[in-house]
């Protein structure tokens, strides 16, 4: 089986990070990674916001538990050091499908570096309110952006679950 296939079958959502940064190069690869995703008639609907900030993690991480409703102190990011905010323009038909797949390649790249990673919702929510929309100012995003996910990586804490068994009847051929 060739390393590309590996990779898809054996990334796991980590949930239990180290405090260490990850490397510099490995982060630029990753996020190089994001913007080759395959997007609707090539718009590249999708942006990339790169938080390795500790303070703006953290308000990030307080805003999101927030709006899950998580008790005080609970983080989203299970201490994940990099945030990797994807959001997508709405005047694009395709944005939401164009920022998924930006998240998939940015998790694939991450495990193919030895880097753990997850899916965090609730960025739509985030990038509606003030919270959100206050970063995009600060940061010269203009336009109609809607939250597709946080991409939190960093290098995991235990070893990942083996993958669950794949379901029956998840195929059907003709």
């Amino acid at each position: 089986m060739n390393e590309t296939l590996k990779v898809l079958e054996s990334r796991r959502s980590c949930r239990k990070f180290k405090s260490d940064a990850v490397k510099e190069e490995d982060l630029k690869a990753i996020i190089k990674a994001g913007t080759y995703a395959a997007s609707g008639m090539g718009k590249q609907s999708a942006i990339i916001i790169a938080v390795s900030d500790k303070e703006l993690r953290d308000e990030l991480a307080k805003e999101n538990a927030k709006i899950f409703g998580a008790p005080e102190g609970f983080d989203p990011f299970y201490g994940a050091p990099t945030i990797l905010i994807v959001l997508a323009n709405k005047s694009v038909p395709t944005y939401l499908y164009d920022g998924s797949l930006v998240m998939g390649n940015l998790m694939n790249a991450a495990e193919s570096l030895g880097v753990g990673s997850i899916w965090i919702h609730r960025a739509k929510e985030e990038f509606e309110s003030e919270f959100g929309k206050n970063i995009l100012k600060k940061l010269g995003i203009e336009g109609d952006y809607e939250g597709i996910g946080h991409c939190a990586i960093g290098y995991a804490a235990e070893p990942a679950k083996d993958a669950a068994p794949r379901k029956e009847n998840f195929v059907y051929c003709i």
